[in-house]
C-alpha cells in the first residue's frame, strides 16, 4: 500500500477551512470540490501513458495521453462531493456509485445500491472524504477488486490511523491519497480533529 499525504500550501489553507465550524454549506462545497482537484491529480501520477501526436495549428506535437481508462466511483452521499472535480478534470472518466451506509451502533456498512461500469483492467478513483474506521471504504475494495481492476486509489479530504490500518491490513494492493492523518477516533467513530459529518456539511443537513 502506498499512502500519499498532500503536502501543499493550498492544500492545507483549503483543509483549515473545510475544518471551520463557521464555514457554511455553499462554501464547504467549493472548498471540497477545489481541495478534490488537487488529491485526483495527485491521485493520477501512475496512470501509465502512451505517445499522442497531434497537429497544433502551425505544426505536428508530440505528446501524451492515458493509455488505461479512468473510473471513478464515489461512496454514497459524502463522495458526491469529490465527484465534480474528477468529471472536470477527466471528462472522459466513466463513473459508478456504491451506496454505504454505517450502523451508527455496531459502526459496520451495509450496502444499498451498487452500479459499476466494467473495472478490467481500469484505474479507479475511489471517493471518500472520511476514511475513518475503514469499514465503508474495504467493503467498497472488496466490489471493486473483484473486478480486476489494474489499481485503485482511495481519495480522502482526512484519515484516521485506524482506517489506514485496517485497509493495509484486509487490501494491501490500495493506495491512498489524502489531505491529512489525522489524531485518530473518538468513541462514537468520529475522526478527530476532522472536520464533523462531511455529507451534513456538504448538504447542509
Amino acid at each position: 500500500m502506498a499512502l500519499t499525504v498532500v503536502d501543499h500550501p493550498l492544500a492545507g489553507t483549503m483543509l483549515t477551512a473545510l475544518r471551520d465550524a463557521a464555514t457554511p454549506p455553499p462554501l464547504f462545497r467549493l472548498l471540497a470540490k477545489r481541495l478534490s482537484l488537487t488529491l485526483a491529480i495527485e491521485a493520477t501520477r501512475t496512470v501509465p501513458l502512451r505517445p499522442r501526436e497531434v497537429t497544433t495549428p502551425l505544426a505536428e506535437a508530440a505528446g501524451t495521453a492515458f493509455a488505461a481508462p479512468l473510473v471513478a466511483v464515489p461512496i454514497l452521499r459524502a463522495g458526491l462531493g469529490m465527484l465534480e472535480a474528477v468529471t472536470e478534470l477527466f471528462p472522459e472518466v466513466a463513473v459508478g456509485y456504491l451506496g454505504l451506509e454505517r450502523d451508527h451502533a455496531t459502526f459496520q456498512p451495509s450496502a444499498y445500491y451498487t452500479k459499476l461500469p466494467p473495472l478490467r483492467d481500469s484505474y479507479v478513483l475511489l471517493l471518500d472524504p472520511m476514511l475513518a474506521t475503514g469499514g465503508s471504504a474495504a467493503a467498497a475494495c472488496r466490489s471493486l477488486f473483484a473486478e480486476h481492476p489494474a489499481r485503485v486509489t482511495l481519495l480522502s479530504v482526512v484519515a484516521a490511523p485506524e482506517g489506514i490500518e485496517r485497509l493495509q491490513l484486509e487490501h494491501p494492493a490500495l493506495d491512498i491519497v489524502t489531505a491529512a492523518v489525522d489524531e485518530g477516533l473518538n468513541p462514537d467513530a468520529y475522526i478527530v480533529p476532522g472536520l464533523g459529518d462531511f455529507g451534513d456539511r456538504l448538504f447542509g443537513t
